[in-house]
């Protein structure tokens, strides 16, 4: 399912993109505003994150899609250590499948070097300011997701969230960094290319900063149990975390920290 929900994200925004930068495209003609193509593919990929975490697979596997989350909630003990290793082959496979499967539909315009297999790489400015932005946008995105679960009035909405933030970075953050957020989105597509020269920013900047945001809520909030590691809890799928048949992912009087 992490596989798959990973695989989905990036065949969409493979086409997406190829649509919206492939010079040869009608609707990157007619949309000359840069911006605005990264806009619309804000909009367009945050509602693919959304529908993903509220999809039943979604609600089955928690929808980290991302080893980054993964490892957030591992430094929360709410995953496993040997769980978050399969997590994170399997979010990597499930990235790496999805970008060869479009190389094979998309063929050419693919590869195109507008497009080039929506390799991530930093902006003009530079690696120190990708690291950066990738750090800051994957702290926040960390932190708005550890709130949302832990809030009995929020949790259903952290889906919600998630895809809101991702539109707002790709339509505003793209020019930075690129905006992955992702070590294993990043991946698929360099293996592609075979870009590999800025690939550990990509990896660092967004790990490291969901770890530390982990750190940072846990140390903020230490006499409250947390929510297990799901996006979206309260539906009527077993919890492979918490063991819970359904209901809330926030503390409750009978939810016991791991």
């Amino acid at each position: 399912m992490e596989a798959a929900g990973l695989a989905c994200f990036v065949a969409v925004a493979s086409t997406a993109t190829t649509l919206l930068e492939y010079p040869g495209s009608p609707l990157h003609r007619a949309i000359e505003s840069q911006l605005l193509r990264h806009g619309v593919l804000g909009l367009v990929l945050g509602g693919v994150i959304a529908a993903i975490v509220y999809s039943p697979w979604g609600q089955q596997s928690g929808a980290h899609i991302n080893p980054a989350v993964t490892w957030g909630f591992y430094r929360l003990g709410k995953i496993k250590a040997w769980d978050a290793v399969f997590y994170t082959l399997a979010q990597f496979a499930g990235a790496v499948a999805a970008v060869q499967l479009m190389r094979v539909i998309i063929g050419e315009p693919y590869s195109h070097p507008d497009v080039n297999y929506v390799v991530t790489r930093p902006g003009p400015d530079g690696l120190v300011v990708a690291f950066v932005a990738e750090f800051v946008i994957s702290f926040i995105l960390m932190i708005v997701v550890l709130v949302s679960v832990n809030s009995r009035h929020l949790e259903k909405l952290t889906g919600l969230f998630v895809g809101l933030l991702i539109a707002a970075y790709l339509a505003f953050e793209t020019p930075l960094s690129g905006m992955s957020l992702n070590p294993a989105r990043t991946f698929g597509s360099a293996l592609a290319a075979g870009e590999w020269a800025s690939l550990w920013v990509y990896f660092a900047a967004p790990t490291v900063a969901m770890l530390l945001a982990a750190e940072v809520y846990l140390r903020l909030r230490p006499e409250r149990q947390l929510a297990c590691a799901k996006l979206h809890h309260r539906n009527d799928r077993r919890c492979i975390f918490c063991g819970a048949a359904r209901g809330p992912s926030y503390p409750t009087e009978t939810y016991v920290q791991e």
